[in-house]
């Protein structure tokens, strides 16, 4: 579901501005022009995110701000001022605004700040649903009981403890995140902020400017002075997620940031001291990438005194059923469906796949087995056809019972299972043909050689 916004705003002109911008940018967007207004679309609906000027004509930012207190979750929080009302902002920062930035907008950087307020929230919230229909088999959001993440689990205790930067290796989908969750809520600085950041998903020339700041005038449309990623994770913990995409000339100065404990803005001409615990993460091979003269090998050995592997599913076949079972639980949840569990013929599917994207992707298979599932389990004909081809060679079930009768060809084998993911379906053949991975051609074709 695309992300939605709430923006309160008096200025039309920027009013217009914004929503045009944020919805370019694929986000659900609504406009308020006052606090009354906001207090109705705030009472209507849940929103991700509420971006409001300080300065309304029936009041202020903060009244919205307080608005967004209450029983359920809230939205996180943008505040926008004028740059002579600085000191306001700050004020709303300690009253439980998320972040606020100065008129004149640079676009560039407040959607990246919408981003990653969007995200953080995300976040989250996914460790909380995480922690809360886990319990027991959590462990700061990261489920399972395999030796492999008994492993995991003593490592991040170990590492926490000490202050240096750390290095979390693990392929896509795998959970480096949670990991560098994990290790932040285990430390002494668990009081401060958690602050993570994408460096494959900012552009080049904005990610100096990004993690360390820039004052008044450093380049094209910097009006005012912002402050960096690197100052506002000030007492907490960074995380450079696919620092294995961060430009050269930018790693040089990362690391003088690691060695020095202070960071130069974009502009500045003097260095401000800042106290972060900087993680890094990569599914990337970084010696292979120091081999290669894309990573230097200078950061290379700071940052991997502390070096955690993040397992991959297929190394931890003790996990794949519980992992299952809980996004079952959440999936059913959130999509509001009854699904009480996964039949023994889906389990063998699900056993028999080697999820090359990891937890991520059985996650995902999951989300799409409960919005297609017409009965109380989770059976094979709700899972996509990738999943199920190695029943092809495994045979569980009453495909082995076929199989066993007579060993009938591949062909054969495949119209009685197209025929009976149509039976699933109630006759529903463009369903069917999204459950076989195929198109409806194809189905129609498998269903006439099959006479059906």
């Amino acid at each position: 579901m695309k992300p939605e916004i709430l923006v309160v705003e008096d200025d039309e002109a920027l009013l217009t501005l914004l929503v045009d911008e944020l919805e370019t940018e694929g986000y659900r967007v609504e406009a308020a022009r006052d606090v009354a207004a906001a207090r109705a679309a705030l009472a209507a609906h849940a929103w991700d995110l509420v971006v409001t000027d300080l300065r309304l004509p029936d009041g202020s930012g903060l009244d919205v701000l307080r608005l967004l207190e209450g029983p359920t979750e809230r939205p996180a929080c943008l505040m926008i001022t004028a740059f002579g009302s600085v000191r306001d902002a700050v004020a709303a920062l300690s009253e439980g605004a998320d972040d606020f930035l100065t008129k004149p907008l640079e676009m560039d950087h407040l959607l990246l700040t919408v981003g990653r307020l969007i995200q953080q929230r995300r976040m989250r919230r996914e460790l909380e649903r995480m922690r809360g229909l886990v319990g027991e088999s959590s462990y700061h959001g990261m489920v399972g009981s395999s030796r492999a993440m008994h492993r995991l689990a003593d490592q991040v205790q170990l590492v926490a403890r000490a202050d240096g930067p750390v290095l979390i290796v693990g392929e896509s989908g795998t959970g480096k995140e949670l990991v560098a969750g994990a290790i932040h809520r285990e430390s002494e600085r668990a009081s401060g902020p958690f602050v993570a950041i994408n460096c494959a998903g900012i552009p080049g020339e904005l990610i100096e400017s990004e993690l360390f700041g820039h004052e008044a005038g450093a380049f094209t449309g910097a009006r005012g002075r912002r402050k960096g990623i690197f100052q506002e994770a000030s007492g907490g913990t960074l995380l450079l997620d696919e620092i294995g995409e961060m430009p050269l000339e930018l790693q040089a100065k990362l690391l003088r940031v690691l060695q020095e404990g202070a960071v130069r803005p974009v502009g500045g001409s003097g260095e401000q001291p800042v106290d972060v615990r900087v993680l890094a993460a990569t599914h990337r091979d970084v010696s292979a990438l120091v081999r290669a003269g894309r990573f230097r090998e200078d950061l290379y050995y700071r940052l991997e005194t502390f070096m955690l592997e993040v397992p991959p599913l297929r190394d931890r076949d003790d996990d794949l059923e519980l992992l299952a079972t809980h996004f079952l639980r959440v999936h059913s949840t959130r999509l509001s469906r009854d699904i009480r569990g996964i039949d023994s013929t889906a389990l063998d599917a699900l056993r028999s796949y080697r999820f090359p994207g990891n937890v991520r992707e059985l996650s995902n298979v999951m989300e799409r087995a409960v919005a297609f599932s017409r009965g109380s389990e989770i059976t094979v004909g709700d899972l996509p056809a990738r999943v199920t081809q190695g029943l092809s060679e495994r045979f569980p079930g009453e495909v082995l019972d076929e199989v066993a009768s007579g060993w009938p060809p591949v062909e054969e084998l495949q119209r009685r299972y197209a025929r009976r993911v149509l039976e699933h379906t109630g006759g529903n053949k463009r369903r069917a043909a999204a459950i076989l991975g195929v198109t409806r051609s194809t189905l129609y074709r498998w269903l006439s050689e099959a006479g059906g």
